[in-house]
């Protein structure tokens, strides 16, 4: 009995190892046959998950922040700064501009596009695009593609009906943070969005913003794109995604997150205040970790230096240079100190003129009472 029950054991112990091999060999099929999938869908667009994780940028948590602000900037086309992002026109080589690559991949399906909400931007899912609504609302012509259905729909655009002239403008998200930890300023782009430039129906030209896409998901897209930005040399050595990363852009900021949710236009009517206020912001974080820290003593004294110039320079109505004002008062501060010297050897001379006329004034004196006396009386001697 007792070896009857042994064997009865060890049968079950075979039989339930055997089952688990066979549920572990079917798991390794079901997830090579998900890697498949997975590889085939990730070769036709030619960027891996572990690509997509690399570019994603995880947010710093609110308690690792000491500072942030939210700024909207204008990137103008037309200014040669900027003429990366605007050429070339055409596909040439495989090489295509901004516009043509993220409206190909937000009509393919790649990237997600979120609506545009005029400073109340919200990325998530209930914000999505309807790709067939943005087509129609802002007239580009296309066809449904093959295998096209409604919950899954597919679009083809010819190359000469996308309105790549006609997108003069961008608008960029940028965020500006202050890390508590690494005691350094940070600027990151959040979001793009193309801005159609088109003539409106009450005469003069209207813009219309498009749809934004988040930052992160476009840049495994953009690091494959290398444009070249002088003219001097041809040779591509950045990245769109470098050109974005390294502030090689040139833009206006037209808005600050704010409550009111107020453009700087709106703020700031006038022109003039316009500038004076971009220009104050754009200083404000270019500088504000500089100002975070103590100057040196010789930073302190150029400092002081220069401020003390400036008042004298204010006192005196000098018009000269700052730099001439500090060898004029140099140049001053010698002749200054010169004047005793001068004075001294002039004392001194007047002091020797002094003594020798004493001494010549009471010579004479003495040989006349001398001589007067003895020819008297040579005389009188003669006479006798």
């Amino acid at each position: 009995m007792k070896t009857y029950r042994s064997l009865l054991v060890i049968v079950a112990a075979l039989m339930v190892s055997l089952s688990s091999v066979a549920q572990s060999e079917v798991g390794v099929r079901k997830r090579g046959e998900r890697g498949k999938k997975k590889t085939e869908e990730n070769a036709a667009t030619q960027v891996t998950e572990r690509m997509q994780s690399f570019y994603e940028q995880k947010e710093p948590h609110d308690a690792d922040l000491a500072w942030m602000r939210e700024i909207y900037r204008q990137i103008d086309l037309t200014k040669p700064d900027n003429a990366a992002l605007y050429f070339p026109e055409d596909v040439i080589d495989g090489q295509e501009n901004l516009f043509r690559l993220m409206l190909r991949l937000v009509v393919d399906g790649e990237i997600p596009a979120y609506e545009y909400l005029d400073g109340r931007e919200i990325f998530t899912d209930k914000y999505k695009i309807n790709v067939r609504d943005m087509l129609d609302r802002f007239g580009i012509y296309y066809t449904e593609g093959k295998g096209s259905t409604e919950k899954n729909p597919k679009f083809v655009i010819e190359e000469a009906d996308v309105p790549t002239t006609q997108v003069l403008n961008y608008y960029v998200i940028e965020k500006w943070e202050f890390d508590r930890r690494s005691n350094e300023m940070k600027m990151r782009v959040v979001a793009i969005c193309p801005v159609l430039n088109r003539s409106s129906d009450f005469g003069g030209d209207a813009r219309y913003p498009m749809f934004w896409v988040k930052f992160d998901a476009l840049r495994p897209y953009l690091a494959q794109q290398y444009v070249f930005i002088s003219d001097d040399n041809n040779l591509p050595q950045y990245s769109l995604d470098d050109y974005f990363n390294m502030e090689m852009y040139k833009g206006d900021i037209y808005k600050t997150k704010n409550l009111r949710n107020l453009s700087l236009v709106q703020m700031f009517p006038d022109p003039d205040d316009l500038k004076r206020a971009q220009d104050s912001i754009d200083n404000r974080l270019r500088n504000f970790d500089k100002n975070l820290w103590v100057p040196t003593r010789e930073e302190y004294l150029a400092q002081k230096e220069r401020e003390d110039s400036l008042k004298e320079a204010a006192k005196n109505n000098d018009t000269v240079k700052i730099a001439n004002r500090d060898e004029v008062v140099v140049v001053e501060d010698e002749t200054v100190a010169e004047k005793p010297k001068k004075e001294k050897k002039e004392e001194s001379k007047a002091r020797n003129k002094r003594s020798e006329k004493k001494k010549k004034s009471s010579g004479p004196k003495v040989s006349t009472k001398t001589s007067n006396p003895s020819a008297a009386k040579s005389v009188r001697r003669r006479k006798k």
